[in-house]
């Protein structure tokens, strides 16, 4: 899960960064450039990439969640029924690393939605700080093109997590159904 959170939350510090690029201005930019461009500076990014991951990660479950919980009942009628289902996987080492690396996929979706609208707002607003020829063009396109990737991006993470609670209902249901083998006895040696 860490690579996870460092990949969203590396989209997060670059909103966050465009953010104070149009807040602050071109001249004050170029100012405080040579100072990002330090082994302190990449430190202290990486571990505000870590803490803000862990941010976006949460904002985006909370914001997705009624989303979720919709989505669920579609193979889940009750919360408890899927609770169920994840205990039962968590019994089955080889469908519950599937089911891990479903859910990994599914947060970085999930996160850079988040961080795309993030982004595309961003980059928006820098871009209306700086002067250059075809300004509202660019513009335009950025935003066009961001809001069309963050639809991506909630569009796979639907799938994703469509697709993992059919196929959890699917193996949960072949598991219980499968006849267990009964534990037979060792033969040993035989008796006078």
């Amino acid at each position: 899960m860490f690579v996870e959170v460092l990949v969203v939350g590396i989209g997060t510090l670059a909103a966050g960064a465009l953010l104070l690029i149009a807040l602050i201005g071109p001249s004050t930019t170029a100012k405080l450039a040579p100072v990002a461009d330090s082994t302190l500076a990449a430190g202290v990014s990486l571990a505000a990439a870590y803490a803000l991951g862990i941010l976006t990660d949460r904002a985006a479950d909370t914001a997705l969640a009624p989303v979720r919980r919709q989505l669920r009942t579609a193979s889940f009628p009750t919360a408890s029924s899927y609770a169920q289902a994840r205990l039962r996987l968590a019994e089955i080492p080889a469908l519950a690393a599937q089911a891990d690396y479903a859910r990994s996929r599914m947060r970085i979706c999930r996160g850079w939605l988040l961080n795309t609208v993030a982004l595309t707002l961003a980059s928006s607003l820098a871009l209306l700080r700086y002067s250059f020829e075809h300004q509202k063009l660019v513009i335009c396109v950025t935003t066009v093109f961001g809001l069309l990737i963050a639809f991506g991006f909630y569009r796979a993470w639907r799938a994703l997590t469509t697709t993992s609670y059919r196929k959890l209902a699917e193996q949960i249901a072949l598991a219980d159904s499968s006849p267990s083998v009964p534990n037979q006895s060792q033969p040993g040696p035989a008796h006078p």
